[in-house]
């Protein structure tokens, strides 16, 4: 990779990094629908310029709201209702177990060996996680938050299915898509009334988390990462996602003070290691006809 590009996805690592905690500081002032929705309402302004690419509305609203409502949403929830946000950071992350699964059963990608040591090792991450689930925080709000990483393989899974459309157009689009029925659940579960107040009443601090969350980390960030993935192999690409996790709790413990407990701590060092192990993995051969005559990439 060229020494911009290695800059710009670390840029990119550092700010959805960051991002968790804005996202942290914006839920003080609106409700985590409010904030998801706000988030994708501001990420969506670029389609007042750009039309729809040639993708059919079904697939564009299957991943807007795998991709998009479901990963964020729950994610906004977990925090909301006590999920530190390191540890909401790493779990997130662990959408690169569900991916390879999910791939394995949609195109027949068989793991690696070295892959399946890596989906081994972030899962016993993941238990020693849930070993300390209900001291800080509930069970029920670490199992919507679960939600995420599971939405996020699937929205990838579904991405395949997009290739060959300008990824910023794409993204644009995939956040209106997302952002609409956001809005009117939050209507919905809030009320018309109190949303109204929430938005006039949003404190400078409020809105700057919104703008970073919305316009910087959701609408800028994806089409540089894009941008990246369409340059060069994705496996150059994909070991600096595993900088958002350490940017996010080095930020959070920085932030809010966030500690972490002997066993929490071993548990998100184990799944970012067997992340880094999937990641940094040879890409498992395709077995179906289908994968094979597309050429499909991970």
């Amino acid at each position: 990779m060229k020494p911009a590009d290695i800059l710009i996805a670390i840029l990119v690592a550092i700010i959805w990094g960051l991002a968790f905690v804005a996202s942290r500081i914006a839920l003080d002032e609106f409700s985590p629908e409010l904030m998801t929705a706000m988030r994708f309402i501001i990420a969506s302004v670029p389609c007042l310029f750009i039309r729809k690419p040639k993708v059919a509305w079904s697939l564009l609203i299957a991943i807007s709201f795998t991709l998009f409502l479901g990963q964020f949403l729950s994610q906004a929830y977990g925090i909301a209702h006590g999920v530190p946000v390191g540890l909401t950071s790493v779990v997130v992350q662990s959408q690169a177990l569900f991916t390879i699964g999910f791939a394995a059963i949609a195109f027949g990608e068989r793991p690696t060996p070295v892959q399946t040591l890596g989906i081994v090792i972030a899962a016993i991450g993941l238990l020693m996680i849930c070993g300390t689930v209900g001291y800080d925080f509930s069970i029920g709000a670490f199992a919507v938050l679960m939600i995420a990483p599971v939405s996020f393989a699937a929205g990838n899974i579904l991405l395949r299915g997009a290739r060959g459309v300008p990824m910023f157009d794409l993204f644009a689009w995939l956040c209106l898509a997302t952002a609409v029925p956001l809005f009117a659940l939050t209507l919905v579960v809030n009320g018309p009334a109190p949303t109204w107040q929430s938005l006039i009443h949003m404190s400078l601090t409020g809105l700057i988390c919104l703008l970073v969350i919305g316009g910087i980390s959701t609408s800028i960030a994806y089409w540089l990462w894009g941008r990246l993935l369409r340059d060069y192999p994705t496996a150059q690409v994909v070991p600096f996602a595993l900088l958002v996790p350490f940017v996010g709790s080095a930020a959070s413990s920085i932030v809010f003070g966030e500690k972490f407990g002997p066993l929490r701590l071993a548990g998100m060092l184990t799944v970012i290691g067997g992340i880094a192990v999937m990641v940094l993995a040879k890409r498992p051969e395709a077995v179906s006809q289908r994968t094979i005559a597309e050429g499909r990439v991970r």
